[in-house]
């Protein structure tokens, strides 16, 4: 692929749009990242809270860690922490700075101010609403289809759409994914002139493996990173992929406040396609330019599944980026177009009927499922194996399997995902 190429510039685009740093789960970086701009806007301490959001956005944060406020979960927490501590320069870093006194602060803000949270009547998947008041003043936040997306701010019930005081809180624009493909995104890993996308690269492999090992070493969730090397050992390269994977979720869901580099909207995702990748990359004594463009690989091929499914479904976006990152190892190896089609497809096959029931430390164990079956699905092929078209829900064809999934996911589980949200709140 040349660098005079369309393609090649959407491409490195979409690197830069989806490979950004974020803390925390990200629909509680979403809602703290809205009320601290809201609070910017309204220029002075709010008394009441007002959060609406889409019944997803409400399954992910339910039970999930809000880190950096002493291990509190919830929306109402999120929301609180943007108003007392958020920095809204620092977008799904927002709350990265919190004190002693500021988690004080949110606690008192908790049991004597209203924070009050509705579901948003949406059509919208990822549609959120904070809107901030103190005497007749307001000001309100709404971000939609993904977590830094904002389409609308208001003061006083009247629109004031990025004034120009607040140059720092931009809509973030999304370069179109519809012209993506296997072999498109092949052609680009192994073309991309490397100083272009070195940097967010590397900070991929920083921050994800610091969290990771922050996994490994320390309690966090269900331990599962810890349980699997000490069940199975550390001499594995397929345990050490699946645990350094799996031990970065345990923390992240559990409120660690290291950061991660996310992928498609998702930290957990982030890390479920690039550390295996890593790991792998360690292992076979790779130099850094083979593992970045691994990564691109494993990245590129998580969003592209993603595309099709949304951000946020009853479909867990784990699955993606396993298989995502069992690509990226087949390519480490040397496979090219035939060899990961085939370990998309294999991998697909196995594990797409894996349920979102919002996050939380089981989503370390989905995430260990997850690139077992993307690593099962490249040692099928290798070993001359594979499922065929008119299996199941597989047809043949890499793009024609990607479609099927995206259809399952987008359309087939709506209903799915309402029964999850009831179960969830215990309708």
């Amino acid at each position: 692929m040349e660098k005079t190429d369309l393609q090649y510039s959407a491409y490195l685009n979409i690197i830069r749009e989806e490979l950004i740093p974020a803390m925390g789960c990200t629909e509680p970086m979403s809602i703290a990242y809205s009320s601290a701009v809201a609070t910017k806007i309204l220029e002075k301490m709010p008394e009441r809270v007002l959060v609406e959001a889409s019944d997803n956005i409400i399954k992910n944060v339910k039970s999930v860690v809000v880190p950096n406020t002493g291990g509190l979960k919830g929306i109402e927490v999120a929301a609180v922490a943007g108003i007392i501590s958020g920095d809204a320069a620092k977008v799904l870093e927002v709350i990265s700075s919190i004190t002693e006194e500021e988690r004080l602060q949110m606690r008192n803000f908790l049991e004597t101010n209203e924070v009050k949270v509705t579901s948003l009547n949406s059509e919208i998947i990822f549609d959120l609403r904070v809107t901030v008041f103190s005497g007749a003043e307001s000001a309100s936040v709404q971000i939609s289809h993904f977590h830094t997306n904002i389409v609308r701010i208001t003061k006083n019930n009247k629109s004031e759409i990025y004034k120009q005081d607040c140059n720092d809180i931009t809509p973030q624009q999304i370069v179109d994914r519809s012209f993506m493909s296997v072999a498109g995104i092949l052609d680009f890993a192994e073309s991309v002139e490397i100083a272009e996308v070195k940097d967010l690269l590397e900070k991929q492999v920083s921050y994800n493996t610091a969290i990771a090992n922050e996994g490994i070493k320390n309690n966090w969730g269900a331990n599962i990173g810890s349980v699997l090397l000490n069940s199975w050992g550390t001499t594995d390269i397929k345990v050490r992929a699946k645990a350094m994977a799996a031990a970065g979720s345990d923390a992240r869901m559990s409120g660690c406040g290291l950061p991660v580099m996310i992928v498609a909207g998702s930290g957990n995702q982030g890390l479920t396609a690039s550390l295996p990748v890593i790991e792998y990359a360690n292992e076979l004594n790779v130099d850094r330019e083979t593992l970045y463009r691994g990564l691109i690989v494993a990245n590129l091929i998580t969003i592209h599944q993603k595309t099709r499914i949304g951000r946020l479904s009853a479909y867990c976006g784990a699955i993606s980026a396993g298989v995502g990152a069992g690509a990226g190892i087949t390519w480490l190896h040397g496979g090219r177009l035939d060899e990961v089609a085939h370990t998309i497809v294999n991998a697909l096959a196995i594990v797409s009927g894996i349920i979102c029931d919002g996050a939380k430390p089981s989503c370390a164990g989905k995430i260990a499922s997850a690139v077992e079956a993307g690593i099962l699905g490249y040692h099928m092929y290798k070993n001359g194996q594979q499922f065929y078209g008119g299996d199941g829900i597989v047809k043949k064809g890499v793009e024609n399997t990607i479609e099927n999934i995206g259809q399952l996911a987008s359309k087939g589980m709506r209903e799915t995902d309402k029964e999850i949200i009831r179960i969830m709140l215990g309708e």
